[in-house]
Order: structure tokens, then C-alpha cells, then sequence
């Protein structure tokens, strides 16, 4: 594999001999499903049954002696270990081990249950709110959700756990949360549709909104990377050593991480110096980090880089530049060094 997958200590540098187990995702439910095929429902939904045998099966195959299970997803599997995480270690205690230190790490999968750039009806799940989706979603699939977080909100609103915000502190486990700020399938969602046109002002605005909002969701969250990015998924990608964050890769981050928690388990000292944990970009605009993922022209296939990014979205850098109080000339030198 790629990324947090590979064999390889140059691309992997803290996880690269670990035992890894991928589980493909096919079943369509967030990992959250416990409903299974009858004459009534033509479709089986067993994403929570399909975690629960896996761990079953691998304690078979070594699992027990483990010190540390890592569960990590991404997109749908980022949320899917929000909401398994606590359950895994609960499976594992019930069944003996409770020697096994329960992790989780969640990448793009910290959504928000926003108001849509253009509000749009429920007929596809294109064009389907998120709140919605999840509503309908959940009845469809016999959703299971954590008790702990079930337990904050009404009967009937158990979507609410789907959200990284809501569900983040009611979890036991420790969990890493890795997010772009200008997540791609956040934005699609929102009906925010980044193609060949200039973005309007009005989207323009709404795209600055959503990195505001995301960033103060992330405020009280331990352990976060969450570049400035327009991007989606990044922890099995092969350039996920080449984003920083105020200095710091995301492999630097997950092992500062993993020490923090060996440490914390010896003594509970303090953060260690010089490693940190919490890393979330304060720029304001995608792709003001000059180590974001390379963008490309969806039509042309050609790479931009972010001047040329900033003007394909209307980016107006004379009257940016008269709002921040600078010379459009100093502005353009400032976005190309990433301050």
C-alpha cells in the first residue's frame, strides 16, 4: 500500500513493520449498519457486524498479544472510526484483552452538518444535505451509534453522532484527527461545485465561512493536522509526508502523538517539547500553505500553482490586497511563500 499502508520506512516512518489489516469499504452505511437482507429489505447494511468479525478474527491471528490496535480511516472510514473506536476497545475488554490500547485515527472524515451554499431537495444523494442523508441513511441502515453519545440527544436524533464535533467528546479512546479545511467532499455536499467558472463572490465567502467553522471545531480536539487545503484524503496518499503544518509532517505528528500516550501512560507528564500534537493552519484561503497538495485544472489537467489556483477562483488580489492594508505586489509574495 501507500502511504500509512507502505512497507516502506521513507514513506511510512513510524508504522512501516507494523501488522496492517485493510478492510475494503462495501457497505455503504458508514461502518455504522447492523441490518441484514429479508424479504423486506433487499439490501444488507453491516458495516458495525463487519468490524466486530474482523476483530474476532484477528485475535486469532495474533491480535491478542498486540499492545496497540490503530483503527484509521479515511472519508467515510474517518467517521466510521469516530463511531466504532470506543466499541472495538469494548469488544476487546469484553472478550479479555485489556491490555490492548485502543487508538483511533480519522482522516477527512470530520464533517459538518452545515447550511448548504444553495439549499437543494433531497432527491439524490448528490444533492442531499448532510444532516438529511444521515437521517434517512440511519433508518435504512439500522445504524448503531456509541451509547455514550446515543445518550446526549433525543430518540430519533441519533444522526447528531455522525459528526466529528458532537461525537469527539463522548469517546474514551484517544483519537487523532486529520481534516482538510477546505475539505472537497465538504464543499460538494454544500453544493459548492469548483469547475471551470470564476467562483462568485457569495461562494468565495462561503468557502472562507467553512474554514472558520471547521477550524473552531477542532479547537478542543488533543491530537489534529488540519492543513489549508482544498483537498480530500490524505493519510494512504504517497505525498503525505510532503504536507506540514506550521513546520511539522503529519507522520512527525502522529509519532509525537504515539509518544505522548506512552508517556502520558508512565506518568502523566506534560506535552513533550518540540513535538506537538495540535497542528491547524490560521491562514485563511485554500491552499495558503505552500505545501499543499499540487492543484490541478480539472479541465486542462494542468498543474497551478496557488496565484494562478487564487485567480481561477476570482480571486480579486487588488481588492484583497487594499482590505488587508498591502501592496497587491507584497500580497502575491506572501501567498507564494505561504505566510
Amino acid at each position: 500500500g501507500t502511504g500509512i499502508l507502505s512497507s516502506q520506512p521513507e514513506e511510512n516512518p513510524h508504522w512501516w513493520n507494523a501488522n496492517m489489516v485493510f478492510i475494503p469499504y462495501c457497505s455503504s452505511d458508514v461502518w455504522s449498519g447492523a441490518s441484514s437482507k429479508s424479504e423486506k429489505n433487499e439490501y444488507a447494511f453491516m458495516g458495525a457486524l463487519i468490524i466486530q468479525e474482523v476483530i474476532k478474527e484477528l485475535v486469532e491471528k495474533g491480535l491478542s498479544t498486540a499492545k496497540v490496535l490503530l483503527l484509521a480511516g479515511s472519508s467515510a472510514g474517518g467517521t466510521g472510526v469516530l463511531l466504532n473506536v470506543d466499541r472495538v476497545a469494548e469488544q476487546l475488554e469484553e472478550m479479555g484483552y485489556q491490555g490492548i490500547q485502543v487508538r483511533g485515527l480519522a482522516d477527512s472524515g470530520w464533517f459538518l452538518d452545515n447550511k448548504q451554499y444553495r439549499r437543494t431537495d433531497c432527491i439524490d444523494t448528490i444533492t442531499c444535505a448532510p444532516t438529511e442523508a444521515i437521517r434517512r441513511g440511519i433508518r435504512y441502515w439500522n445504524g448503531i451509534v456509541p451509547e455514550r453519545c446515543k445518550l446526549q440527544f433525543k430518540e430519533g436524533e441519533e444522526w447528531n453522532c455522525f459528526f466529528g464535533y458532537k461525537i469527539y467528546p463522548t469517546l474514551r479512546c484517544p483519537v487523532f484527527v486529520v481534516q482538510w479545511l477546505f475539505d472537497e467532499a465538504q464543499l460538494t455536499v454544500d453544493n459548492v461545485h469548483l469547475t471551470g467558472q470564476p467562483v462568485q463572490e457569495g461562494q468565495w465567502l462561503y468557502i472562507q465561512n467553512l474554514g472558520r467553522e471547521l477550524r473552531n471545531t477542532l479547537k478542543d480536539v488533543t491530537a489534529s493536522f488540519a492543513p489549508a487545503c482544498l483537498s480530500h484524503e490524505i493519510i494512504t496518499r504517497n505525498h503525505w509526508t510532503d504536507i506540514q503544518v506550521k513546520g511539522t509532517s503529519l507522520p512527525r505528528a502522529l509519532h509525537c502523538w504515539d509518544r505522548s500516550l506512552h508517556e502520558s501512560n508512565k506518568n502523566g507528564k506534560a506535552p513533550l517539547k518540540g513535538c506537538p500534537i495540535h497542528l491547524i493552519d490560521s491562514c485563511p484561503w485554500p491552499h495558503c500553505n505552500p505545501s499543499c497538495p499540487t492543484i490541478r485544472d480539472q479541465f486542462t489537467g494542468q498543474e497551478m500553482n496557488v496565484i494562478q489556483f487564487l485567480m481561477h477562483m476570482g480571486f480579486d488580489v487588488q481588492k484583497m490586497a487594499q482590505q488587508q492594508g498591502l501592496e497587491p505586489s507584497k500580497l502575491l509574495g506572501m501567498l507564494s511563500s505561504g505566510n
